[in-house]
């Protein structure tokens, strides 16, 4: 239930006003100045006030300032006896939600309450999505206790208040992005944009229009003036994904961001000054691509101020228990099964395994699983061939491959009700490869 807190010295007024809002399902509290509604604010955490521009120990216009600046997410209403339009102004300008004279907009006062409770939830239902998205994208969110993931965090910990750039290394999946949130999340950055563009996913000229902007008629097609990833990060962080893969013209580029803070849009003459942190992140060895003539030397060493190599699942095989279980719980929980975990012949199996694909491999393996299960806990029958192991002497002699990889594939197209894409998506294979198998082994 809501909370509404009046504030007027006119005791008769407010009493009426009480009665008619507790009428409309509001819990409301009373008070005669503004000493005693400080005090009310602390105890009952009230959604809305509405409160008398003249009090006797001060002015309403003056208090909604003070209220607002502690506690933005309150919405006041204030109320006049006289309309006054420079005190309107001000106190619209202070964060008053309206500003109503007395007796003559009586019955707006109901209607405003509304909206402005209306507006007070909203705001609380951000701040509980900001709040769960920090909490998903903070240190506390990574999962795992083994040393050399604990070494990562430790740098990226020590890094992430301060403003130099960091370079994130270690192979596909490994979660750096995960870390480049969390170390923007821990960072004085934290309130303003976190952006993040793949570098291998476009081609030189798109790259350079998403990270630099460009201007209407720089190329076919730029039919206004568009606002890159660097301004849009303004403030912010910006995490260039697969740095290895951009191309050495942008490179240039990005360099001179670097260095000066400044950048040209593509089509445009005119520099444009930023504040922005660049966090980026390789799998490739960039000393080696320096060597090979395909990265620059002289941005290697400005990307490379603070360096943290994020180590492989497979070096970490401590951390794959708990990793499991987070999965299985985040997937049986969006398909509505009772799972409890894996079989320990499957834990087993998961720690032995290689995991060239890392966390991501993992999590994608046990969201298939979670799908196939059909018990409490995951058993090896659904688990990828290559996860299984080899085939025990009495399934050799009863299945070969080729049979039981038939046999598999009929049963994700059932779970997946036939749709194609789906299977394919679950087997891990390409589209046109699944329609291949489907023809080779006659599945209908």
């Amino acid at each position: 239930m809501n909370k509404i807190l009046i504030i007027d010295d006119e005791e008769k007024l407010r009493s009426l006003l009480a009665r008619l809002i507790k009428l409309e399902g509001f819990t409301v509290t009373e008070t005669g100045s503004l000493k005693s509604a400080h005090k009310a604010i602390e105890k009952e955490e009230p959604d809305v006030i509405l409160c008398d521009v003249k009090l006797p120990d001060g002015n309403g216009v003056d208090f909604t300032r003070e209220v607002k600046t502690k506690n933005p997410i309150i919405e006041i209403i204030l109320l006049t006896a006289y309309g006054n339009i420079t005190d309107g102004i001000q106190a619209m300008k202070n964060g008053a939600f309206d500003y109503i004279i007395k007796g003559d907009d009586n019955d707006k006062v109901i209607p405003l309450l509304n909206k402005a409770v209306e507006k007070v939830e909203l705001q609380k239902k951000i701040a509980r999505l900001e709040d769960l998205v920090g909490k998903k994208y903070s240190f506390e969110s990574i999962i795992g206790y083994s040393k050399a993931l604990t070494d990562a965090f430790s740098l990226a910990k020590k890094v992430a208040p301060t403003d130099a750039t960091v370079l994130l290394l270690g192979e596909t999946g490994t979660g750096k992005e995960v870390f480049a949130q969390a170390i923007h999340n821990a960072s004085t950055r934290a309130g303003k944009s976190f952006l993040a563009i793949n570098c291998s996913a476009l081609s030189k000229e798109l790259l350079e229009s998403e990270i630099f902007g460009h201007k209407a008629g720089a190329f076919t097609g730029a039919t206004k003036d568009k606002m890159g990833l660097i301004e849009e990060a303004n403030s912010g962080t910006l995490f260039l994904d697969e740095i290895g893969e951009m191309h050495l013209d942008l490179q240039s580029k990005l360099l001179r961001v670097l260095e000066t803070g400044e950048f040209i849009k593509v089509g445009d003459t005119k520099s444009i000054k930023v504040n922005v942190r660049i966090i980026a992140a390789t799998n490739r060895d960039l000393q080696e691509e320096i060597k090979e003539h395909m990265f620059r030397e002289d941005l290697f060493y400005r990307l490379n101020v603070f360096a943290i190599t994020l180590p492989p699942l497979r070096e970490r095989k401590e951390d794959i228990p708990l990793l499991v279980n987070y999965f299985v719980s985040l997937f049986a929980s969006k398909t509505n099964k009772n799972l409890k975990g894996v079989s320990p012949e499957v834990n087993k199996l998961l720690q032995h395994h290689y995991w060239k694909g890392n966390i991501r491999e993992l999590k994608n393996v046990i969201e298939r699983a979670v799908i196939l299960e059909s018990t409490e806990y995951i058993t090896r029958g659904s688990l990828p061939f290559d996860i299984q192991g080899i085939l025990s002497n009495d399934q050799a002699t009863s299945f070969d491959l080729a049979s039981m990889e038939k046999q598999h594939i009929h049963k994700v197209l059932l779970l997946a009700n036939g749709n194609k894409t789906e299977t394919a998506r679950l087997l891990n294979i390409g589209l046109t490869t699944l329609y291949r198998k489907i023809e080779e082994y006659g599945i209908k």
